[in-house]
C-alpha cells in the first residue's frame, strides 16, 4: 500500500485550539456536575427511604445501560419534542454527559461508603453522633480516599465520552476533525493528530490516577 502522508492538511491552529477549549470545558464541567449529582444519589441509594432508593435504581439502570450518544440523542430531540421546548445542543449535550457520568459515579460513591466498616458506624453513634454528623466527619473523608482512583478513572472515561459531542454540533475535537477531513479528503492524517490531542489531554489524568493509588497503597501499608 503506497500511501504518502500529507501532515499540512492538519494545519489549522485556531480551529484546534478553539476545539480543545471546547473539549476541555465540557469534560471539567460535565465531570464535576456528574460527581456532584452522583454523590447525592448515592447517598440516597443507601436511605432508608425506599421509594427514592427505587427511583434512583431506575434512573442508574437506565443510563448506565445505553450508550452516552443515545442519551445526548435523546435530550436533543426526543425530549424537546416530548416537552414541547427546544434545547439548544450546549444543553443537551451537557445533560447527557453530566447524567451519565452520576449513573457511574452514584455506584461508586454507594461501593464506597458501604466499604467503611460497620465498626466505625457504631462508634460514632455511641459518641451520640448525628447520621450526617458521621457522614460527613467520618465515612465521607474515608470514602473520597479509597474511591479516588475510580473517580479518576470514571473522570478518563467521561473526557472521552466528550468525542461524541459532534453528533449534535458541538465544535469539539471530533466535529473539527470531521470538518478538517471533509474539506481535505485526507481523514488518516486528521484523526491521528485529533488521537495525539486527546492523549496530550488524557494522559495527565492517567498519570494522575497511577500516583494516588500508589499513595494510598503506601498509607495503608504504614
Amino acid at each position: 500500500m503506497n500511501y504518502e502522508f500529507d501532515w499540512s492538511a492538519v494545519w489549522s491552529p485556531d480551529a484546534w485550539i478553539d476545539a480543545i477549549m471546547v473539549t476541555v470545558a465540557y469534560g471539567v464541567a460535565t465531570t464535576i456536575a456528574g460527581l456532584i449529582l452522583g454523590l447525592g444519589l448515592g447517598l440516597l441509594l443507601i436511605s432508608r427511604f425506599r421509594v427514592a432508593r427505587q427511583a434512583v435504581s431506575l434512573f442508574i439502570g437506565v443510563f448506565r445501560c445505553t450508550p452516552a450518544l443515545i442519551q445526548i440523542v435523546w435530550f436533543y430531540y426526543a425530549f424537546p419534542m416530548a416537552l414541547g421546548v427546544t434545547m439548544p445542543a450546549w444543553l443537551a449535550a451537557s445533560c447527557g454527559l453530566t447524567f451519565y457520568m452520576a449513573a457511574f459515579s452514584a455506584e461508586i460513591f454507594r461501593g464506597g461508603i458501604q466499604s467503611i466498616e460497620k465498626g466505625q458506624w457504631n462508634a460514632c453513634r455511641s459518641l451520640c453522633m448525628s447520621h450526617w454528623q458521621t457522614m460527613c466527619y467520618v465515612i465521607l473523608p474515608q470514602t473520597f480516599r479509597r474511591m479516588t482512583p475510580a473517580i479518576v478513572n470514571q473522570s478518563i472515561i467521561q473526557f472521552k465520552n466528550t468525542s461524541l459531542l459532534s453528533v449534535v454540533s458541538v465544535h469539539d475535537l471530533m466535529f473539527t476533525a470531521s470538518a478538517l477531513t471533509s474539506e481535505t479528503y485526507r481523514p488518516l492524517e486528521v484523526f491521528t493528530f485529533a488521537a495525539l490531542l486527546y492523549i496530550l489531554l488524557i494522559w495527565p489524568l492517567a498519570s494522575l490516577a497511577h500516583l494516588v493509588e500508589r499513595r494510598i497503597d503506601n498509607r495503608s501499608s504504614h
